[in-house]
């Protein structure tokens, strides 16, 4: 995320954004930062205006408007503008771009990671097995492919009997 070729001023610059960055929750699932939730692209600056390169975790998403003003706003009040935000849907977000620490920030929410072994599953038209964020436990079900937003399934753990969400892969 910050290029070597800067200068040791603009280099701070960067490092305090990424530091304010880690500030601002996604508006759907307060306990990821964008950064563990993996929507910040890149940043940059260029004629001492920062650039925000996001991502939307899918087309049409109606979190990406409050993230990106989110983003400015928290920049901004640092004092680490001008800032400008660019949207870039090349290449397409996946949940492969959640951090550890984001993954690990879903399970104590309560809410299933993706599990890059259900892709796999899924396309073999196998049952994923997605282990409960409780419990830990893998004999779940799937209740409906659509949870609490578009993004997740909901399940039902067999073992401790909770239900819970799980962040689908894509």
């Amino acid at each position: 995320m910050i290029e070597t070729h800067y200068n040791s001023e603009t280099k701070q610059r960067i490092e305090r954004a990424i530091q304010v960055l880690e500030t601002v929750s996604d508006p759907e699932i307060p306990v990821l930062s964008v950064l563990d939730l993996g929507v910040i692209r890149q940043m940059k600056i260029v004629n001492q205006l920062l650039h925000v390169d996001i991502t939307p975790t899918y087309s049409g998403c109606p979190a990406m408007k409050v993230i990106e003003l989110s983003v400015e706003a928290a920049l901004l009040e640092a004092g680490l503008g001008p800032v400008q935000i660019h949207t870039v849907i090349d290449p397409a977000w996946t949940t492969d771009w959640i951090s550890e620490e984001g993954q690990r920030k879903l399970r104590e929410y309560g809410i299933a990671p993706p599990n890059t072994a259900e892709r796999i599953a899924r396309l073999k038209g196998d049952a994923p097995r997605i282990a409960c964020p409780r419990c830990g436990s893998e004999d779940t079900v799937c209740v409906s492919e659509f949870g609490s937003t578009a993004c997740k399934a909901f399940y039902k753990c067999k073992s401790c009997l909770e239900p819970f969400d799980y962040f689908k892969c894509h």
